[in-house]
């Protein structure tokens, strides 16, 4: 494990291109203030009751551990294998707003991405961003996906 004292920057991750944005701007961050990286990755299971199956431990296993390997991916093709600064990849059961709340009581900086859309539309937040920005604990980045990344 890293250095406690190592300023935390928490990064919501769920694979698309803007959360890949924003998690090469907290890499870049961590890099600036000499800190680390949580990439967190959350992941939620489908509570109808038709929707249950009688291998209902196997899916949520196997649930789990498709979120892992995602977050694992996302975190290579974003930043590469060694980005510089120590990223520890999270992944935890939950609403994603909910998740990346409870992550930034942690965090001395919480970055989440928002979609990369164009003119009126880019200045509006998703859900999960506005909820982020709204509740969390920390210090808030919005990353906005580049043009043409």
């Amino acid at each position: 494990m890293s250095d406690p004292t190592e300023p935390l920057i928490v990064v919501g991750v769920d694979g698309s291109n803007h959360s890949k944005q924003a998690l090469r701007w907290a890499v870049g961050h961590a890099k600036a203030i000499d800190g680390r990286v949580h990439a967190v990755m959350s992941w939620e299971w489908n509570t109808n009751p038709f929707g249950v199956s009688p291998t209902v431990q196997d899916e949520l296993v196997g649930a789990e551990e498709a979120a892992r390997q995602k977050l694992a991916d996302t975190v290579t093709e974003a930043v590469g294998a060694s980005p510089g600064v120590p990223v520890f990849r999270r992944v935890e059961q939950g609403a994603p707003a909910q998740v990346l709340v409870d992550a930034s009581k942690e965090a001395e900086v919480t970055v989440v991405g928002t979609r990369g859309y164009g003119g009126i539309k880019g200045a509006l937040l998703g859900s999960v961003s506005q909820q982020v920005v709204q509740y969390a604990a920390s210090t808030v980045v919005v990353v906005r996906e580049n043009d043409g990344a």
